[in-house]
């Protein structure tokens, strides 16, 4: 049985580490059938979109928005912090559905299968639409097939953050320990492919160390998990960290990034620690099933860029430690493109294989 939450955008946030589904693969010949089936029919008959422009502009109805992750997570504080701009923009509620799993890819793919009418959006993410189509088999979905692209959000950092227990207060000493202690070090991340994942693996081919990947539900599991002393070090998104380092229950070392975060800037970056070249930073977009109206994509675009225009937008992204970021949907199909081969060839340099 699948569990999800589905709330509207405007509603207080959950508390990380909130409970989601456990990660499944989706496989099974009878659902690929099934969205086989849904393809075909959506090339012969009427588009959605245009019997809803039949029966009155769109929205008429609610809209759902997809989120693939757990309640309380970076994600999911991204898409609230625009959810109420944007239904004020829309003039219908927007509903937040989490359909966490399998690092996204379950929500991904239920998205993708979602008729394409405008009343469903996804929250795009680096690791489902990016990195998982080069680690993971059976998506049920092709990223640039299925989905067509809107805008562009928000680009973030995550932080090297290390339990209390761990005597370490420098990326220098974590890497010394963890060449001292082979195989013995564990790390969590959201689960397979997510950024948390591919950051450590990058961190491990650049630096030659043998550590244990621990997988989880979300980032903020892996987070609560490092408060108990359970795994040793994270990357993890400053939503899921940087409270619990302000409040010294964990200890953060570096940025994934190119360049400082405002939200600490007394923090040195990865390359700054000693690991020359070392950036990552995650992402995080919207884009809606292929063969939707382009009026309504081209409205959505213009909506989505006036929510993140307000203030308190910009506030609410700069409390989590992400840049708001606004595009063009060619602009985000390109980028999209992009990231797709960088994540091909990453993930070829690793050595991280589909399963």
């Amino acid at each position: 049985m699948q569990h999800h939450r589905l709330s509207a955008a405007s509603a207080p946030y959950p508390a990380p580490g909130a409970e989601g589904e456990f990660p499944m693969r989706y496989a099974g010949s009878s659902r690929h059938t099934l969205a086989l089936m849904v393809v075909c029919m959506s090339a012969v008959l009427p588009s959605a979109a245009a019997q809803a422009q039949t029966h009155g502009a769109w929205p008429s109805k609610p809209v759902r928005w997809i989120v693939p992750y757990p309640p309380g997570g970076s994600s999911d504080l991204v898409a609230r912090a625009v959810g109420t701009r944007l239904a004020e923009q829309l003039g219908q509620p927007v509903l937040i559905d989490s359909r966490p799993g399998a690092g996204g890819v379950m929500g991904s793919a239920i998205a993708a299968r979602a008729a394409p009418d405008g009343y469903t959006l996804l929250l795009a993410n680096i690791a489902p639409l990016a990195i998982s189509p080069h680690i993971q088999s059976n998506l049920g979905y092709d990223v640039m097939r299925d989905f067509d692209a809107v805008t562009l959000l928000a680009t973030g950092p995550t932080l090297l953050a290390v339990g209390p227990s761990l005597p370490v207060k420098s990326v220098a000493e974590l890497i010394a320990l963890a060449r001292a202690k082979p195989g013995q070090l564990k790390y969590g991340s959201g689960g397979s492919g997510t950024p948390a994942h591919l950051t450590t693996e990058l961190l491990r081919m650049m630096t030659g160390i043998d550590v244990l990947h621990v997988p989880y539900k979300g980032t903020g599991q892996a987070v609560t998990d490092l408060l108990g002393g359970h795994i040793d070090f994270v990357f993890a998104s400053p939503p899921a960290a940087a409270a619990h380092v302000k409040a010294g229950k964990l200890r953060a070392l570096a940025t994934s990034s190119a360049k400082r975060t405002s939200l600490a800037p007394e923090l040195p970056t990865m390359d700054e620690s000693g690991v020359p070249g070392f950036a990552m930073v995650t992402w995080w977009g919207v884009v809606v099933p292929a063969r939707t109206d382009r009026s309504i994509i081209d409205r959505l675009n213009a909506a989505l860029h006036k929510s993140l225009a307000f203030a308190d937008t910009k506030e609410r992204f700069a409390a989590l430690g992400v840049d708001v970021q606004a595009n063009s949907p060619a602009e985000f199909r390109a980028f999209m493109a992009a990231e797709l081969a960088r994540y091909a060839q990453m993930s070829k340099q690793i050595g991280l294989k589909a399963d």
